[in-house]
């Protein structure tokens, strides 16, 4: 089977606690089946839209199932955390489960204007929460044809940006905490 069937069926056979999200099920853009816990169970994460007259950005909502229990529960809820747009083409954000556990949230513009990015975080279960292990950025001008890019293990502060090492401060950086300037400091892409 599939994954996106897999997680599709999970969503749908497998009741919600009473503590999770409330959003319809049109709403979920992007979703990613896998164990983050390592557990052996299947566990779930999705970004969801905002209600149709909101400004705010997405949500992402992570849900962990136990082990022999017919049940996910909302293990993180991060609403208004996550950009995209779905009336233009090239704007909404992917989530891609990954054979180690970990997860990756991809953010980008590739349609729209002359600036043409992708941001991906890796993102893993540590210490019964989610972290922030990777960043990757990559970006291009249209019209100037210049590019850059950087690929950062947050967790030990060491990389390549430009296709130059970097090293930064290591850091245990909870997901819930990100903040994009971490990764793009440690780049030199301010």
């Amino acid at each position: 089977m599939k994954p996106l069937a897999a997680a599709l069926l999970l969503a749908a056979a497998l009741p919600v606690s009473a503590h999770a999200a409330d959003f319809a099920a049109d709403r979920v853009v992007a979703m990613a089946s896998g164990d983050w816990d390592k557990d052996g169970a299947a566990d779930l994460v999705l970004v969801a839209r905002p209600d149709d007259d909101s400004s705010e950005d997405n949500g992402l909502y992570v849900y962990l199932a136990k082990a022999g229990e017919n049940r996910l529960t909302l293990a993180l809820a991060l609403p208004n955390s996550v950009w995209g747009n779905y009336t233009l083409y090239g704007q909404e954000p992917e989530l891609s489960a990954l054979a180690n556990g970990s997860f990756t949230l991809t953010t980008k513009n590739d349609a729209v204007g002359r600036d043409r990015w992708r941001q991906s975080l890796t993102i893993a279960y540590r210490n019964f929460d989610f972290i922030v292990a990777g960043y990757t950025y990559s970006a291009y001008d249209t019209i100037d044809n210049g590019t850059r890019d950087c690929d950062l293990n947050v967790l030990t502060g060491k990389g390549k940006s430009g296709g130059r090492p970097v090293a930064g401060t290591a850091q245990f950086v909870l997901l819930k905490d990100w903040k994009d300037e971490i990764g793009r400091s440690i780049c030199g892409l301010e």
